[in-house]
């Protein structure tokens, strides 16, 4: 419920209905939240992981047109879409930021989707607010996580200020400290911040 837009899940998650969409409508931003894998050797076995099988690999971002999407922001929301070797500098988020994304959120490690559902949740609602700069958001957004102001109660993902919660379908949730740095340290933002 925070921006309008359009969500793409299961079947209709695929690399040629991204393409598609890109084709037909300018979005200002693009989040994709599944799962990715960087290998360097050879990196043409590193993807970014679309509904079954099929997979957006690293040289294929270029043929996405992000140049032409007038996106003000990529969100890859996937582990390790920052992490990257000598050849290709900041990964998947490099190569798009290069391919004409003007910014990219990306992490640099294996995260967890509850932290980041709670890191995003957070950055999207920061970004909402008038001239508020990229960068700042994700910040922000950090430091609410380790200000513990997310946190986990039976199976719920909450905000401590809105005593909202959302609940979360996975299992063991009581055990994860959303404050520990693993959960929201790992995300940067590549390109442009603001």
């Amino acid at each position: 419920s925070l921006w309008s837009g359009k969500s793409f899940l299961d079947a209709d998650f695929t690399v040629s209905n991204l393409r598609a969409q890109l084709e037909r409508q300018n979005f200002n931003i693009i989040h994709l939240a599944t799962h990715a894998q960087f290998n360097p050797n050879p990196r043409t076995n590193s993807y970014i992981q679309f509904w079954a099988e099929n997979r957006l690999r690293f040289d294929e971002v270029r043929q996405l047109g992000l140049k032409d999407t007038f996106a003000e922001l990529l969100v890859l929301g996937a582990c390790q879409t920052a992490l990257g070797d000598k050849e290709a500098e900041l990964g998947f988020a490099g190569f798009a930021y290069k391919s004409g994304a003007k910014s990219v959120l990306a992490s640099l490690w294996e995260v967890k989707e509850v932290g980041t559902l709670a890191l995003m949740i957070e950055f999207y609602q920061l970004l909402k607010q008038p001239k508020t700069i990229k960068a700042e958001a994700l910040r922000q957004a950090q430091l609410a996580m380790l200000r513990r102001d997310w946190y986990i109660e039976n199976d719920q993902l909450c905000r401590r200020e809105e005593q909202k919660c959302v609940l979360v379908p996975i299992e063991n949730l009581e055990e994860l400290k959303l404050s520990h740095p693993y959960f929201w340290s790992g995300f940067t933002i590549v390109g442009n911040p603001w």
